[in-house]
């Protein structure tokens, strides 16, 4: 069975399920996990409302505060469940990259994530991140719905 799952979250509600789900398998299967939140950069040019009223410094802080509420939400739920995780955050203009990057990088055998989060216009314009994990990742995926 899995030994290392790597599970993202985008603190969507359907990205909290995800991690639900992939915790309890963990437990299960007596794995650790790697959580792993990925925020993008400031753009001048964005889709993103946070980047165009804020200043890079504002939305820098913001998105940094809103990725470690996230892990820390999925380190809270791994420890009441007994199961050994650690929390990673990632910057990336190809949040499927740095998903992938990060399970191959942490030895993960799994990588588990919900299917769809909160990607907005730009998820329905470039393809969901689920997807293109999906399409380029060499480590099975398991997805939530």
């Amino acid at each position: 069975m899995f030994q290392h799952i790597l599970v993202a979250t985008d603190g969507s509600l359907l990205s909290e399920a995800a991690v639900d789900n992939a915790m309890s398998l963990a437990r299960d299967a007596g794995a650790k996990v790697t959580a792993v939140t990925v925020t993008e950069p400031f753009q001048v040019i964005a889709a993103d409302s946070k980047q165009l009223s804020d200043t890079k410094e504002a939305y820098d802080r913001h998105v940094k505060a809103e990725a470690a509420r996230y892990v820390a939400s999925a380190e809270r739920k791994a420890k009441a469940l007994g199961v050994q995780c650690r929390v990673v955050q990632v910057e990336s203009e190809e949040p499927y990259k740095a998903i992938i990057d990060t399970a191959k990088a942490s030895g993960c055998d799994l990588i588990a994530m919900a299917s769809h989060g909160r990607r907005g216009v730009s998820a329905l314009v470039l393809g969901s991140v689920t997807n293109k994990v999906l399409t380029h990742s060499s480590i099975p995926v398991l997805v939530y719905r």
